[in-house]
């Protein structure tokens, strides 16, 4: 019967249709899937990183100070909240001062117990090769400044420290800007040019000082007898000979660096006896 060929040409045509209807939702149900599926794991990776604490930073900067331009790196520490207040550490390397000097002070004293301790590091290289005892403090008190502005310190004080030359500018730049330190660190140093009132302007400071037993430049006189002086002041003082050390000390660095915030921590119990 024609009828009955023309009905089952139609149920064909109507079943192919429902075919391609059920594919094409098929696909769409999988494409949501899909997309559900990368939604999640978007998600979940947010998640993690946003639940993961900070890491160490080390940053390199620099800042036009009067009317030179100063190269310094920052550390920073485990888990960094701007947010939050930290102890911190003003720098120097030794020898010239330049930025190799202020990497090799990063990494053999500073770095790692800074972040593990939760301790903001700066360390400035000298402006145009100029010691930090000599022109190159010309930068002070401005640097610190703009430091305490991009950075929570606590008390608005920093430790300052450093080997050789910048140890000596450490007690050179304290001396002058002691409102802005709490304790000296030298690993050698000591006061460039003293005089009583450079000495009594760091009196209340607590002062760590460093030698070798060894030392090729025979700092220890100078040194002890500062130690000496600031003893007699009232001030904590503590002059160190370190047994069969150089001038360079490894008793302070790597696993050894731990002793100098063993100093720095110190302080929190006062500086004059």
């Amino acid at each position: 019967m024609p009828g009955a060929g023309l009905l089952v040409l139609n149920m064909e045509i109507l079943d192919k249709i429902d075919l391609a209807a059920r594919c094409r939702k098929a696909s769409y149900m999988k494409q949501t899937s899909s997309n559900w599926i990368l939604l999640f794991f978007a998600a979940a990776a947010v998640w993690m990183f946003a639940t993961q604490p900070l890491r160490a930073e080390l940053l390199e900067k620099s800042k036009k100070v009067a009317g030179t331009t100063v190269l310094y790196k920052v550390v920073l520490p485990n888990g960094y909240d701007p947010a939050k207040t930290y102890p911190a550490i003003l720098a120097f390397g030794g020898g010239p001062q330049t930025m190799n000097m202020v990497d090799s002070v990063l990494n053999r004293n500073f770095r790692a117990e800074a972040e593990k301790r939760g301790y903001i590091v700066v360390a400035p290289a000298a402006p145009d090769d100029q010691l930090f005892f000599e022109d190159g403090a010309r930068i002070f008190p401005e640097f610190l400044k703009m430091i305490l502005a991009d950075y929570k310190i606590q008390d608005n004080k920093f430790h300052i420290a450093g080997p050789s030359n910048g140890g000596i500018a450490a007690f050179h730049v304290a001396a002058a800007n002691p409102q802005y330190f709490l304790s000296i660190t030298a690993f050698p140093g000591y006061m460039w040019e003293p005089s009583p009132s450079k000495l009594q302007a760091i009196s209340k400071m607590c002062v760590f000082m460093y030698v070798g037993e060894n030392d090729e430049y025979m700092w220890h006189p100078e040194m002890q007898k500062e130690a000496e002086l600031l003893l007699s002041k009232g001030t904590v003082a503590r002059y160190t000979v370190e047994k069969g050390q150089p001038h360079r000390l490894e008793t302070l660095a790597g696993a050894n660096a731990g002793r100098l915030f063993d100093g720095f921590e110190e302080t929190k119990k006062g500086c004059s006896k």
